[in-house]
């Protein structure tokens, strides 16, 4: 007998989880497996083939939007604590939510939560004047635009985000933009209509984090290119689309800066946060389908190697407990996160953060693996989803940073900030066993003591 949503948010999430969030939550998970995932299929045909995948959108996609947004379920990425216009959801609650819109290609932008989009109104709704927020976040948060996010560059190593070399050099009463971006998610769709670009503003300033600044771009701006679109393991996610992009004397007003000259790190954590989080939670949705595809093909009848079914081979059930197990661990994961980005904010939770950046991807391509390999050759196809979702959960584990840097910087913080505890703690503690030997006469017990003593 299934349960739902509601009924299965874990014990120690619960007590943060409020009526409101609950009901919605269970509209969520009907809505994406009634409405959202049968129509993944129509959004791939809608598409089309050749050029014309890059003009218009997929008609499927302003269907379940209208009734998404009849049903409540729209924009509830927006924290309560960052805008007070929003659906007031904390980053639990829409963490809960984001668990099931990734079982479906296009079920978070039905709700209007896909992602850059949702960084990008983070950002304007915590840094954005209010000008911007009236020109830029109104109509996102209507989803009548889109946006990106320029961040990535190709001739450097953009994990390091010091070493951006994007030009944005004052002249007079405008910003002059010259550079290169690379994977430029989401300017392949005509409805992108602004990019936020991070670049240099102070090539000089003695602290290597406060150079950069963050910029918008109308995306009609004369001196932008866009050269081509970038493939994901042979996917080129028309409409939405990768773009490889050159700046060359792209002039855009003073106002455009965001926050202010130098702000570019600030606002990037602050965007990046929240955004790990629930491109976790997605993960752990597609995890969650990926298992579903893996139990169902386990009891296809007609399926009997060596004369048994699937089911009755013991390391096919093997598979299906470590997923649980291994899911069910990945979402404690997040929403500890989660729920610690709420108490303070993203700041306060950077270990926790790149926990979950680390290892939810990591479960969830293995999760896909074994259903793959218990498809077959259907697994590698066009018949599952499972091939497209292992290509697309791959990218995670280099999105928002590479997993060596976010290990680098976890591994550095947890012994910078263990160490001299440690080293106090264990000393303390070996002294005492010392002192409790000598008052109370004991000696120690070695292995072999007496016999090989003896022959000294």
């Amino acid at each position: 007998m299934s349960t739902s949503a509601s009924q299965n948010i874990p014990p120690i999430a619960l007590p943060f989880v409020s009526e409101r969030a609950k009901k919605l939550l269970d509209v969520v998970e009907r809505f994406v497996h009634e409405e959202c995932i049968p129509a993944d299929p129509v959004f791939f045909s809608q598409v089309g083939t050749g050029d014309a995948r890059w003009h218009g959108h997929p008609s499927i996609i302003d269907e379940l939007k209208k009734k998404a947004r009849t049903l409540g379920m729209w924009n509830m990425f927006l924290p309560k604590n960052h805008y007070k216009n929003g659906p007031q959801f904390t980053n639990l609650e829409y963490a809960l939510m984001a668990e099931y819109l990734g079982k479906s290609t296009i079920a978070s932008e039905a709700c209007n939560c896909s992602p850059p989009d949702t960084g990008n109104m983070e950002v304007f709704a915590r840094y954005g004047s209010p000008a911007q927020k009236d020109q830029w976040l109104k109509p996102l948060m209507e989803g009548e635009i889109r946006s990106a996010f320029l961040m990535t560059e190709p001739n450097i190593a953009s994990s390091d985000g010091s070493n951006i070399q994007l030009r944005i050099e004052r002249r007079g009463d405008y910003y002059l933009l010259n550079g290169s971006k690379t994977w430029a998610s989401g300017t392949g769709d005509e409805r992108c209509k602004v990019y936020l670009v991070m670049g240099k503003t102070n090539p000089d300033h003695p602290d290597q984090y406060r150079r950069q600044s963050i910029i918008l771009v109308p995306s009609d701006t004369p001196g932008m290119k866009i050269h081509r679109m970038l493939s994901v393991y042979g996917y080129d996610d028309a409409p939405h689309g990768h773009g490889q992009i050159t700046f060359t004397n792209v002039k855009v007003p003073l106002d455009a800066l965001i926050l202010g000259e130098g702000r570019g790190f600030e606002i990037m954590q602050g965007r990046l946060g929240p955004g790990r989080i629930h491109h976790a939670m997605r993960a752990i949705g597609a995890a969650e389908y990926a298992l579903e595809w893996l139990i169902n093909r386990l009891n296809d009848e007609r399926k009997k190697p060596f004369g048994k079914r699937l089911s009755e081979h013991g390391v096919l059930l093997e598979w299906v407990a470590k997923s649980r197990i291994e899911i069910d661990a990945s979402r404690l994961i997040v929403l500890n996160a989660a729920i610690k980005i709420d108490q303070m904010d993203a700041k306060f939770a950077l270990k926790e953060i790149a926990a979950a950046k680390i290892k939810v991807p990591q479960v969830a391509l293995e999760v896909v693996d074994r259903a793959i390999q218990v498809h077959g050759a259907l697994g590698v196809g066009q018949d599952t989803p499972l091939a497209s979702m292992w290509a697309h959960l791959r990218t995670l584990r280099i999105a928002d940073g590479p997993d060596e840097a976010h290990l680098q910087q976890l591994g550095r913080r947890e012994n910078k900030q263990r160490k001299d505890e440690v080293k106090r703690r264990l000393a303390q503690q070996q002294a005492k066993t010392e002192f409790l030997f000598h008052s109370m006469g004991v000696d120690r017990k070695e292995l072999g003591a007496a016999k090989f003593n003896a022959k000294l």
